[in-house]
C-alpha cells in the first residue's frame, strides 16, 4: 500500500509579488500628488486610448515606459514639467506642433507639460498612433552580431 504523502506548494503571496509596472506607475501618480500626478495620469489615459495595445514598463530605477513594437515613449516628472519623450520622435511628423522640448537631437523629441498647460488630446493620440506605426514599419534590431550569423 502506497503511503499518502503531501505536496506543499511554494507561491509566494501576493505581498511577496514586484508590483507590476501598471502598480508602480500608479503609485508614482499618487506620490506626486499635485498637478504632475494628474498630467502623467491623464497623458497616460490618453496612451491607452490610442493604443490599447500598448505595455507599461517601469524602467531605468522609476521611468514609466510606453511600448508597442518598440519603445513609443516615456513619461519623465521634474517639479516643473512632466516631460513626455518619444524614443524615435525625430522620425515622426508632428502636425500639431506638439514637440517643444529635446528638438536638436536626431532620435529623440519631447513635449514638456508645465501647470496649467492644455492638453491637445486629439493631436497627442495622433502622435502615439504614429509612433506605434513607425515602431511596427521597422523591423527589430537583432542583438546578434550580423557577421556571425
Amino acid at each position: 500500500m502506497k503511503k499518502a504523502t503531501a505536496t506543499m506548494e511554494t507561491t509566494k503571496s501576493n505581498s511577496d509579488k514586484a508590483p507590476s509596472p501598471a502598480q508602480l506607475i500608479d503609485a508614482r501618480i499618487r506620490e506626486l500628488g499635485d498637478w504632475r500626478g494628474e498630467t502623467l495620469a491623464r497623458v497616460r489615459v490618453l496612451i491607452k486610448q490610442a493604443d490599447p495595445d500598448v505595455i507599461e514598463e517601469w524602467k531605468w530605477r522609476g521611468v514609466p515606459v510606453w511600448e508597442h513594437s518598440g519603445i513609443i515613449c516615456t513619461g519623465e516628472t521634474y517639479k516643473a514639467a512632466v516631460k513626455l519623450t518619444f524614443a524615435k520622435g525625430a522620425s515622426l511628423e508632428d502636425p500639431s506642433g506638439l514637440f517643444n522640448s529635446s528638438l536638436d537631437g536626431n532620435t529623440r523629441r519631447a513635449i514638456d507639460f508645465h501647470e496649467g498647460d492644455k492638453i491637445d488630446e486629439e493631436g497627442l493620440k495622433a502622435l502615439i498612433r504614429a509612433a506605434v506605426a513607425l515602431n511596427a514599419a521597422r523591423p527589430a534590431r537583432s542583438r546578434k552580431n550580423p557577421k556571425s550569423a
